[in-house]
């Protein structure tokens, strides 16, 4: 419980932008991959974009181009840039952290796009 803290959703218009951020406690440590997936209403919990502790990134084709995902100096924390947002960008965003013994889930964040 509480391991991980979401911060930065939020409501925006289409083409608007949002900065979402997630921040591991110190008894998560052996960090791997950190992420961030989204729940949109009505539909399953989709992959947005993950990146490893070397630093490689994988982005769902549907955000490629308008999302950048990073990681903190610290290497606890882990961000989405989101640009260029659309009307489907609409979910809620769950970061997810991985370690070497178990996965972390955020409590997630609300992004609605709407005009």
């Amino acid at each position: 419980q509480g391991q991980l803290v979401e911060s930065g959703g939020g409501l925006v218009q289409p083409g608007g932008s949002l900065r979402l951020s997630c921040a591991a406690s110190r008894s998560v440590f052996s960090i791997n991959t950190m992420g961030w997936y989204r729940r949109a209403p009505g539909k399953q919990r989709e992959l947005v974009a993950t990146i490893t502790s070397n630093g490689y990134t994988h982005y769902a084709d549907s955000v490629k181009g308008r999302f950048t995902i990073s990681r903190g100096n610290a290497n606890n924390t882990v961000s989405l840039q989101m640009n260029s947002l659309k009307l489907d960008d609409t979910a809620v965003y769950y970061c997810l952290v991985v370690t070497t013994q178990y996965n972390y889930w955020g409590q997630g964040t609300q992004v609605t796009v709407s005009s």
